[in-house]
Parts: structure tokens; sequence; C-alpha cells
């Protein structure tokens, strides 16, 4: 079965109900836990929650404000810098403000160790703030606790069609490659790659089917990260440093402009269109990939399916977005 078989199987199973993941061997399952175990013991455990950068950015710049959430786990939330305006959210919040020449109202609604099944109480959440655009961002905790795939898609799915029936614009940031993470030793690291991307891809075709617009954050530093570890990750090891943070803003800000602005540029080498399983498999390979729905002749489906968008859109590393200059309490 090819992976974009397998992602679209997953993503319809979680669409539509049942569906399982594989299993290994018992001797494989048992070193694997081991493996885990240690893994568990090297990662601190969270004693404080990660600063709050809720508030209003770009407040120099005239009219209504654009509401901005962020929902999903400790990635959204920014677990691991010192700094509000270090963590995801505040740095999409003023990059948007920029882009757009208006102030950004931003609340984050994430919340650290929660799985995909943690999403329906954020949503309520922000909901009630009325939102123009979501950003959500899961997945990594239902990895490393061997949720099935399609339980932990469904629960995704479910949060993006009640955002777009309200007419909030959806961005995903899908499963982050934890075979990155130094404290995650072989093989259980092998698997955590394979299982991340098992958990993206299907992400991927699950949110855009339901009318999100998705990013890949994969090994988004990867390289970067083994090579200086000190830099990239937070004290824990685990959770990315403000670099690594930023580096996920400068991949989602892109995606979150053209949600709001509903622009389209023109396609650049590598990018075009595919099969929604097609894109969603390339997508979780590359990071820093957008896929999102798309039309071929006036036709959003194929022979294969659905159709999609690929587009490369992370900013350059010099031109990622500054940390908030001016932030107004809410």
């Amino acid at each position: 079965m090819s992976r974009a078989t397998q992602a679209k199987r997953i993503a319809v199973a979680a669409a539509y109900g049942g569906g399982s993941v594989g299993a290994v061997g018992a001797l494989a399952y048992g070193v694997i836990l081991s493996q885990a175990m240690l893994a568990r013991r090297t990662i601190p455990i969270a004693t404080s929650p990660p600063p709050r950068g809720d508030g209003v950015y770009g407040a120099v710049f005239d009219g209504e404000p654009v509401r901005l959430v962020v929902l999903g786990d400790s990635s959204a939330a920014g677990f691991g810098v010192a700094r509000p305006g270090e963590t995801v959210g505040a740095v999409v919040a003023e990059g948007l403000a920029q882009e757009l020449r208006r102030p950004v109202r931003l609340r984050c609604f994430a919340v650290v160790g929660a799985q995909s099944s943690g999403l329906p109480p954020q949503v309520e959440q922000a909901l009630e703030q009325q939102p123009d655009v979501a950003v959500i961002c899961v997945g990594g905790n239902d990895v490393t606790h061997r949720v099935s795939v399609a339980l932990a898609v469904r629960h995704l799915v479910t949060a993006v069609r009640e955002l777009r029936a309200a007419g909030v614009e959806v961005v995903v940031g899908t499963c982050p490659d934890l075979g990155t993470i130094r404290p995650i030793l072989p093989p259980l690291r092998w698997l955590a790659r394979y299982w991340s991307r098992q958990m993206a891809a299907a992400q991927t075709i699950a949110a855009v089917e339901a009318g999100a617009r998705t990013v890949s954050l994969g090994d988004l530093l990867g390289p970067s990260f083994y090579s200086d570890p000190d830099r990239m990750f937070s004290y824990d090891r685990f959770h990315p440093s403000a670099e690594g943070y930023a580096a996920a803003a400068a991949a989602l800000l892109p995606t979150v402009v053209a949600a709001m602005t509903q622009t389209h540029e023109v396609l650049r080498a590598g990018e075009g269109m595919r099969t929604l399983p097609q894109a969603a498999v390339e997508a979780a390979a590359i990071a820093g990939t957008e896929v999102s729905a798309a039309s071929v002749a006036g036709r959003e489906r194929g022979p294969a399916g659905r159709w999609a968008e690929l587009r490369h859109r992370v900013w350059p590393r010099g031109a990622r977005p500054a940390t908030p200059s001016t932030v107004e309490a809410t």
C-alpha cells in the first residue's frame, strides 16, 4: 500500500469512523517501550505554564482588529520560551498585523500536553471570541501516547468543521517530526519519524477536506536541531526555543495571510496541483509546505479524488517576522 493510499484510508476512517494503526511485534514493542520510558525520564515535566501572549499587536495601525485565535498543544502555546513575544501566536500576530497593516487581537487557548481530543473545549472558548482566523497546532502528543491516528484526526476534523461553520478561516500546522528530538533514541526515533509523518499526512487530507489550509511543520529545523541544539531547543531538549518557534511562525504566517486575503500567487518550481493524498504525503516529507483545496477546469475532484494545491510559502530565514514591539493587554 502506498503512503498516499494509506494516508487517505486513515483520513477516511477519521471522517466516517473506524480505522486503526498497525502493530509491531512483541519483541520490538518491548524495546520501543523501554526507549519511551527512558525518554520520558530524560525530558523534564512541565512545572509552570508558558507565557501568555494575548493582546493587541500592531496597535499603531488603524482599523478594526483582526481576531486571531491559537489552539492546540504546547507547540501552539509556546511552552519553553521565556517571553510572551516569543510564542508562535505572538510572532504570527505581529507578522499578520504588519502584512495587513491592521491591528491583530490574539487569544491563545492552547494547552500544554493536549491531545487532539482536547480540542473541543478550546474551540468552544475560541468561538466566543468570534475569531476571523484560527491556527491549530496539534498531533505530537497523540503520537507520543500512541493514540489511533484515525481517532486523533477525527477530533481535528470536528474542530475544523465547527470553526468553518462559523465563518472562521483555519490554518492547521500538522504534526512535527518527533524523530528530531534528541532524548528519543533509535529505534524509537525511527518509528517516531514514521508515526509523525503518518499523522501529518492524515491530518492534511482530513483538514483540507473539512475546509482548512494546512502547513507541514515536519523537521523544519531538523539539521539545525542536530547541529546546534543549545540554540534550537529549550532547556528540556524536547520543546523548541524561541528560534525554533520563530521558524514555525515563519512557516505558518504566509498561509495565514493568504487565508485572510485570498491571494493566489503565481506557482513556482516544485509547486502546483496534486491529488490531495499525493500532496499530503509530499507535504509531510517537506517542512514548510502548504496544502489547500483547489479545482481543475472548474472541478474540485478528479478520478483520484479531491484536487489540492501545494506551495512552499515558508519565509526565508533572514525575513522571519519580528517579535512584537507593541502589545496592549487584553
